[in-house]
């Protein structure tokens, strides 16, 4: 018996699927508070700052009602053309290009100490150089000015001498208090990456001779690596966001200016008020200090490679 042939078309291959997600409902309320708060706190004045930056101040006539309309990009022709600005945010970059390396090379250093064994006393030493991070960075601001002014200052014989509050030294005054202050945070973010290291490594380096130099070298700083990056990124996030240590140190030298730095400047202008040109401000130094932490990771990221 002849069987006719039918034509049939290909069997379509089978849509890939993965694992489905299991307690959908659960996953959402446990998300939700974040994402409430995170849109409340985060997204909104976010966006209420770009639209803000977009608006002018006009007046019918001299004495005329002010009110505020639609300007376009008129506040960012302004900050581009306002030399103080950028020259805040020249010497944060500077700031940050000494102060940066300095604390993120003492922190790996402490870290690397309470990790030896050759260290005794690892509790106490962990608690002192983490004790500084526990004072608000106003009231180190405040400690420290004290400490430098000539006429407060329980070592006036240095203080004489040599004049921290000066326009010279002012800027690296605010190092010292900024390096005092977060050295323990990232010492204990580096620390707590070296714990997580497996002891056979070490075992396996004992074992070859090596040293605890060379361990340090070897094993121990390029595993810490991504710890280190990561405290590197907050730090210039930190460093263009510099704002309670001037503004203290203002009270105390002359040399600290309204626009001494970026933040400063901003709280300046606000206080003015301008509140749209501040808020231009704010948006241009939001988007430096993402290229800046972006350039960084990216370039941290190359190098690995």
């Amino acid at each position: 018996m002849n069987i006719p042939l039918v034509a049939t078309k290909p069997a379509r291959p089978g849509k890939v699927r993965g694992p489905r997600v299991k307690n959908k409902k659960a996953i959402a309320v446990f998300i939700l508070p974040f994402a409430i708060l995170f849109v409340l706190f985060y997204l909104t004045p976010i966006l209420y700052a770009v639209y803000e930056s977009m608006l002018v101040i006009q007046r019918d006539g001299t004495f005329g009602e002010a009110k505020e309309v639609f300007g376009g990009f008129a506040q960012y022709v302004q900050v581009f053309q306002n030399g103080p600005f950028w020259a805040s945010i020249g010497r944060v970059l500077l700031f940050g290009i000494v102060q940066v390396p300095v604390m993120l090379g003492l922190a790996l250093l402490f870290a690397l100490l309470l990790d030896s064994p050759v260290l005794r006393g690892k509790r106490f030493f962990r608690l002192a150089f983490f004790v500084p991070y526990a004072v608000p960075g106003v009231i180190a601001a405040i400690m420290w000015g004290f400490l430098y002014s000539p006429n407060l200052s329980p070592f006036s014989a240095v203080t004489k001498n040599i004049d921290f509050l000066s326009a010279d030294l002012v800027l690296w005054s605010m190092a010292n208090v900024v390096t005092w202050v977060y050295v323990g945070y990232n010492m204990l973010i580096i620390y707590s990456s070296l714990l997580s290291i497996s002891p056979d490594i070490y075992e396996a380096a004992r074992l070859d001779g090596a040293g605890q130099i060379r361990m340090a070298f070897s094993i121990k700083i390029p595993l810490v690596m991504p710890a280190i990056v990561l405290t590197a990124i907050f730090s210039v996030i930190g460093t263009l966001q510099l704002l309670a240590e001037p503004q203290v140190f203002r009270t105390f030298s002359s040399a600290v200016s309204s626009t001494f730095t970026p933040n400063l400047a901003v709280y300046s202008t606000s206080a003015i008020p301008n509140v749209n040109l501040a808020a231009a401000f704010s948006v241009i130094l939001a988007l430096a200090t993402f290229v800046l932490s972006f350039s960084i990771l990216k370039f941290t990221q190359r190098k690995d490679a």
